[in-house]
């Protein structure tokens, strides 16, 4: 089992400008660390989470990442941080800054896992992996960040936020800000209304279309049921500023300047980003990069059958390390 430790950056600074005096980092670590001659760790490889995950995402690819797997943690040292505002790291929910916590991009998530990386003693990392929003940041990072990695994986993800997904993140915080316990992010008490109903917004985008047509429809109000009542465990105002971190994410100019080798793996089933939308036009914009594209009933979340993908990812680490 994963064990979270934590980081606290000191001043931290946001693309915006504003600072956080303590800006905590959650993360956890495994495998098989290797140092140079100074300490400094020379096989880290970087796993990013998607929108609503945290450290223990890891197990999303677990089948891709282990002792003699593709992601081999006898050469590999993982480090899987929780993201900046996400709960376990610094948020709007957990910081008692409630609504007067900055309002953050993806580039401010990058930020401080550089911070961490530094101080475990990383100066460069062998490569990193980023699943749906993780995706986002892998390839951020790719681009503020030329030469401190060798590879980057991004998994069903794009180069931007657009169309279908800028409106599913808009409807969401609109969902929330209407409602009229949200008082502006300034409650007291967590709305109920609006995180439920952009949590079961999200249920019906993230499979394939053939996946819920396999489904009793009383299956599917269960599901939706429970999509509810996680929308009653989340912050409105985590669920707001990471919407709006989102929608501001575009990085589609500037990926010439992606110098890391790169295998971007879609699914073709993906709602969210479908092939001939994002991961197509992603692998045409980073020069040399490859692709790898598999099905999944499970649509988006077909990530978790990412041993689909295992003998691409190994070919293409074979060429690397």
């Amino acid at each position: 089992m994963l064990k979270p430790q934590y980081y606290v950056v000191n001043d931290f600074k946001f693309e915006s400008g504003d600072v956080i005096s303590e800006l905590k980092v959650e993360y956890a670590i495994f495998g098989n660390k290797q140092t140079d001659n100074k300490g400094n760790i020379i096989n880290g490889v970087l796993y990013l989470h998607g929108w609503s995950g945290d450290y223990t995402s890891i197990k999303r690819i677990e089948d891709i990442i282990g002792p003699g797997k593709a992601i081999d943690t006898n050469k590999f040292f993982v480090i899987c941080p929780t993201v900046l505002g996400s709960p376990g790291s610094s948020s709007p929910s957990n910081s008692s800054l409630g609504s007067k916590f900055p309002k953050y991009g993806i580039i401010d998530m990058v930020n401080a896992q550089f911070c961490l990386v530094n101080q475990l003693k990383i100066k460069h990392l062998k490569g990193i992996i980023g699943t749906s929003m993780g995706g986002f940041q892998a390839i951020q990072w790719a681009v503020n960040y030329p030469n401190f990695m060798d590879f980057i994986i991004p998994i069903t993800t794009s180069s931007n936020v657009k169309g279908q997904n800028f409106a599913i993140f808009n409807l969401m915080n609109m969902f929330i800000t209407e409602d009229p316990n949200y008082k502006d992010g300034k409650y007291d008490i967590n709305p109920e209304i609006g995180p439920q109903n952009a949590s079961m917004l999200l249920y019906i985008f993230g499979f394939s279309p053939a996946y819920y047509k396999t489904n009793l429809n009383d299956e599917i109000i269960e599901s939706l049921n429970e999509m509810k009542l996680e929308g009653l465990k989340t912050d409105a105002n985590d669920i707001v500023w990471r919407n709006e971190a989102a929608i501001s994410f575009d990085v589609s100019e500037d990926l010439f300047k992606i110098k890391a080798r790169t295998l971007i793996i879609g699914i073709n089933q993906d709602q969210y980003f479908p092939p001939d939308i994002d991961t197509i036009p992603l692998f045409e914009g980073i020069k040399n990069s490859k692709i790898f594209l598999y099905d999944s009933l499970l649509g988006h979340l077909g990530s978790s059958e990412i041993k689909k993908a295992e003998l691409a990812i190994k070919d293409f680490l074979d060429e690397i390390v």
